[in-house]
């Protein structure tokens, strides 16, 4: 997913090179970053370098944890009135009832968490992120419903998921698509496991046929936001590999006041509604339902998405 937030104007790369490098950057230094990236892979080999957000690096976490909550975008968790709207449509479609165990993978600083204990359920959140577990917690404790909510600080990939714990389970905004097929497998395997009989789990992911297959860059600068806490150009470029469905995505930072650079590459694999059928039905689920458009919720960007709900 591309968190393009912040985006500024600019002059060329000359002038703006020139107004806030200053004397920090030499001639030598920019020249040595500009040269390593030119040098770069044209098309690096998806997920090699990990290809993920680096979710658990405590100053970035902080710096998402920002862009979770503001209401300026939706480009990191939604905003609120769309998280109720969500709400509501799982609780219906889903079949919650009041102490009800949710199972909220990939929960963020658990905005959806706070809201469904807020309505009687149990929630265990899982995250990456030690800024948004942080504030999770706190989140409940301030709701008045921190008895109800548990947040495990964990890789979802890795975590040992409890077999015939929770009664349902949701995995929102397309985090499913970070990962590699075979880690998406085992992590839905996970999850049935974890659910008991009947249960079910809703899973939000990009509709393939929407995702942008257009190779393409960009560039902007700007002082604080996703990639940083003081001026800084960012450098990105997306690549689209046919044959396998990914969108990879190429961030360089170069962080003006000290010449750091910092390198990102993010995949998304995408899936075709059929193939994540199959997955679903692999890892035990017995029946999926599929909703495009988030079954015509109002969403700013429904038409992006598809939401499974598979029934063990």
């Amino acid at each position: 997913m591309l968190f393009d937030v912040g985006r500024t104007s600019g002059g060329s790369l000359r002038s703006i090179t020139l107004e806030l490098c200053g004397e920090v950057l030499n001639k030598r230094s920019f020249s040595e970053v500009l040269w390593r990236i030119y040098n770069r892979p044209d098309r690096p080999l998806p997920f090699a370098y990990g290809g993920n957000l680096p979710w658990d690096n405590p100053e970035f976490s902080a710096r998402m944890l920002r862009e979770h909550l503001t209401q300026e975008h939706g480009a990191a968790s939604r905003k609120s009135e769309e998280i109720l709207l969500q709400t509501d449509w799982l609780w219906r479609n889903i079949g919650l009832t009041v102490g009800n165990h949710l199972l909220d993978v990939t929960c963020g600083p658990g905005l959806y968490a706070a809201e469904f204990a807020q309505r009687g359920l149990r929630v265990t959140g899982t995250d990456f992120g030690p800024a948004a577990v942080a504030y999770a917690r706190q989140l409940a404790i301030d709701k008045g419903v921190d008895s109800q909510v548990e947040v495990v600080e964990t890789d979802v990939r890795t975590w040992h998921y409890p077999a015939g714990v929770y009664d349902h389970a949701i995995m929102l905004y397309g985090q499913l698509a970070v990962m590699t097929k075979d880690e998406a497998q085992t992590v839905l395997e996970g999850i049935c496991n974890s659910l008991k009989p009947d249960g079910c789990l809703v899973i939000e992911l990009l509709n393939q046929e929407r995702v942008d297959k257009k190779d393409s860059t960009w560039w902007y600068t700007d002082e604080k936001r996703l990639w940083g806490d003081a001026p800084f150009m960012l450098l990105g470029e997306r690549k689209w590999y046919a044959e396998d469905q990914i969108s990879l995505e190429r961030y360089y930072t170069i962080h003006l006041e000290t010449g750091e650079l910092e390198e990102v590459v993010l995949c998304d694999q995408t899936y075709s509604s059929s193939e994540m059928d199959k997955m679903l039905t692999k890892a035990g689920f017995s029946h999926v339902k599929i909703f495009e458009k988030w079954d015509n919720l109002p969403l700013y960007d429904a038409d992006e998405w598809t939401v499974y709900i598979a029934k063990k």
